[in-house]
């Protein structure tokens, strides 16, 4: 007799109720939320008049961000499906799911803050020994440390990684406005006639019928 796990997609829980057991306790995404925190926030652009819609906290959005151009995911309407596709990326949101509108503003408004916060994250990693931040590669060099205590950068190394980690952050960032302009499909969302289930079920049974009768009448 063939035995099979079950698997139940209607269930109503389908991930850990604890949002860090989402990720693997190597998954980059747990340094970007906690390096995230330790960034001054005050260059950010916000309401500060608590009035109309809640806004999503800058932090947030910053860890956001940097996951995602680390990763490789430019366009804001392709971060806003990560949001719901990545459970990465849904722990940083905390399940929440920020739309494109949102995501590429939040870009505009924050372009020079975003940068300089970029940067810092980035120096982060390399003063614990991190090479690569995703597809950002940091220098090279070793950091002299042991177990207990990571000693800091001199700053004129400092002063020279900065320089380089800002040119790769522009290119991020020019990549980003490239991506939102493009706005290509990803080939991940489905054309609005067909998103319905009930629709997607009987398109399905359609063709599932004419490759049959192809077969048959082979």
């Amino acid at each position: 007799m063939t035995n099979f796990r079950s698997y139940d997609r209607s269930q109503r829980l389908l991930l850990p109720p604890d949002l860090k057991d989402w990720v693997a306790d190597d998954d980059l995404a747990h340094f970007i939320v906690e390096a995230a925190e330790r960034i001054d926030m005050h260059a950010f652009h916000i309401s500060r008049t608590g009035s109309g819609k809640a806004q999503y906290h800058p932090r947030m959005m910053l860890a956001l961000l940097v996951y995602c151009y680390a990763c490789g995911i430019f366009s804001s309407r392709k971060i806003e499906q990560a949001s719901w596709r990545n459970v990465s990326v849904r722990f940083i949101t905390a399940d929440t799911h920020p739309d494109h509108d949102t995501i590429a503003k939040f870009r505009r408004d924050n372009g020079d803050a975003f940068q300089v916060a970029f940067g810092q994250i980035l120096l982060l990693a390399k003063e614990l020994g991190l090479l690569k931040v995703g597809m950002v590669s940091i220098d090279g060099t070793k950091i002299d440390a042991n177990a207990s205590k990571i000693k800091s950068l001199r700053y004129d190394r400092i002063e020279q990684l900065r320089a380089k980690l800002e040119a790769d952050i522009a290119d991020l960032m020019a990549q980003a406005a490239t991506a939102d302009q493009a706005d290509d499909p990803d080939g991940l969302s489905l054309p609005d006639e067909i998103t319905r289930r009930q629709n997607l079920k009987d398109k399905l049974d359609i063709a599932a019928k004419r490759f049959e009768e192809a077969a048959q009448s082979a």
